[in-house]
């Protein structure tokens, strides 16, 4: 009995894997992902309803050339034009997505102006209008001032929260490693936003949002794990204590990552089919964001952790 005590205590016979032992590769590995999404902002495209500028649509049946459509529109407004095309849903009729930047906006006369030309350009091709939409340049970047200060809010709040839910575990330090690990996901996650070639828009910020929640989640089951074995094991040196907590979380995080991953290829897969880019916007970075987040959660929260913690003793 005495000997099924001890075991337990010190968690000898535990499996674990030694995510603590690896943490210096772990630190690289984010180093280089964070470093390339920096990099990637020399191609960044922010879309209209951050930097202000106008957006129309139209509906017409048969095809067109994207390409051909975009030069057009650029000998009219000589702008620069960004053009995209989809499906309407339960319509034998497409859309035609045209966005450019216009400080000063696109008075009802150019519109029409425009409209007419496309009209006649393409008259085999039934050109309606279906919506247009003038952004200014301020209400933009107000909009994206309010986002950034949200996304700031929540990082305050959860530090705040996690300090006072696991304080058994010094509850600062875990706290700020936990945000530490959000940017890290937010930062890889714009980063392949832009790679992958889309607009930094409203999508963007969604996917920031629910990235933050699937992530902070997953880091707080494994701080959750700590505490718990803390309990169980209270001679057990941090190094074995964290990668037991984390060894245990793991089929969780996995279970839950994969769920959401294997929704979001379903849905990318339906969306690339059918044109819908503006879902492809958000479930496409859900992936990423999804699979780094779960990495951050079990390699580089706890690890994080375990240096500040480790700094000065023996862990």
């Amino acid at each position: 009995m005495s000997k099924a005590k001890n075991t337990q205590s010190s968690g000898s016979d535990v499996k674990r894997y030694n995510f603590t032992g690896k943490r210096k590769i772990f630190y690289i590995i984010s180093a280089i992902l964070v470093a390339l999404s920096v990099i990637a902002t020399i191609k960044v495209d922010i879309a209209i309803e951050f930097k202000g500028g106008t957006m129309i649509t139209y509906s017409f049946v048969g095809d067109i050339n994207v390409n051909e459509a975009e030069t057009k529109v650029e000998e009219i407004t000589s702008a620069k034009v960004n053009i995209q095309q989809g499906e309407i849903f339960q319509s034998d009729r497409k859309k035609l997505s045209v966005s450019f930047v216009s400080n000063e906006g696109f008075t009802a006369e150019k519109q029409s102006e425009l409209t007419s030309a496309l009209q006649e350009i393409y008259a085999d091709n039934d050109m309606q209008l279906l919506d247009s939409t003038d952004v200014a340049a301020s209400s933009g970047r107000n909009f994206f001032i309010k986002c950034i200060v949200a996304v700031a809010f929540s990082a305050v709040v959860l530090i705040l929260y996690i300090a006072l839910r696991f304080k058994r575990i010094s509850g600062w330090s875990s706290g700020v490693c936990a945000v530490v690990a959000l940017l890290h996901d937010i930062i890889i996650t714009y980063g392949a936003f832009v790679l992958i070639g889309f607009q930094i828009n409203s999508n963007f910020i969604a996917v920031v949002l629910t990235i933050l929640g699937c992530s902070i989640n997953n880091t707080i089951v494994v701080y959750d794990r700590i505490r718990e074995n803390r309990k169980l094991m209270p001679v057990a040196k941090l190094n074995d204590l964290v990668n037991i907590s984390t060894t245990q979380s793991m089929s969780r995080s996995f279970r839950t990552t994969i769920t959401t991953v294997v929704t979001m290829i379903i849905i990318s897969i339906v969306a690339y089919i059918y044109g819908v880019t503006s879902i492809l916007s958000f479930s496409v970075p859900i992936i990423v964001g999804m699979v780094i987040g779960t990495y951050s959660s079990l390699c580089l929260a706890p690890c994080l952790w375990v240096s500040w913690q480790s700094k000065g003793k023996e862990a």
